[in-house]
């Protein structure tokens, strides 16, 4: 249900949960390789998420990005909309432009309630309530 490009912006926000803040910073070249994803990719979408105000960046000798106190409260369903835009998590799972309750694909009812499920987990879940204690988190982001 979520792009390859929002499941990589989450991966990169999680890291920068975990490694940075105002006091110290993180490069794209420091985050890539441990989140494998491709550098000038990554580069591109936390651009994104900080010109829309998810996460924090610097310029300059010791810029590089990371996560404010403020950053921390933003939710999963906010990068995936400024990611993907909020017509993604709407749209029809099989691509089907006028699938809708009135007329549903064959997987509408299947997957439907699953996915209104899925997008309120988003829209409840914090950055910190991800990294809050480290539920898990670090075996795929080390410290």
């Amino acid at each position: 249900m979520l792009s390859n490009s929002s499941k990589y912006a989450i991966k990169g926000v999680l890291y920068l949960a975990l490694n940075s803040n105002a006091d110290h910073k993180v490069l794209v070249r420091d985050i890539y390789d441990t989140i494998h994803v491709p550098e000038a990719y990554l580069a591109k979408l936390l651009q994104e998420l900080s010109r829309h105000g998810i996460i924090s960046s610097t310029r300059g000798p010791k810029g590089g990005f990371y996560l404010s106190d403020e950053d921390r409260k933003h939710t999963l369903l906010e990068i995936v909309k400024v990611i993907d835009g909020e017509n993604r998590l709407n749209s029809c799972v099989m691509g089907i432009r006028n699938c809708d309750m009135d007329n549903p694909c064959v997987l509408h009812k299947l997957i439907g309630g699953n996915k209104s499920k899925f997008i309120n987990v988003l829209e409840s879940t914090t950055i910190l309530d991800l990294v809050d204690g480290k539920k898990g988190v670090e075996e795929f982001f080390p410290m």
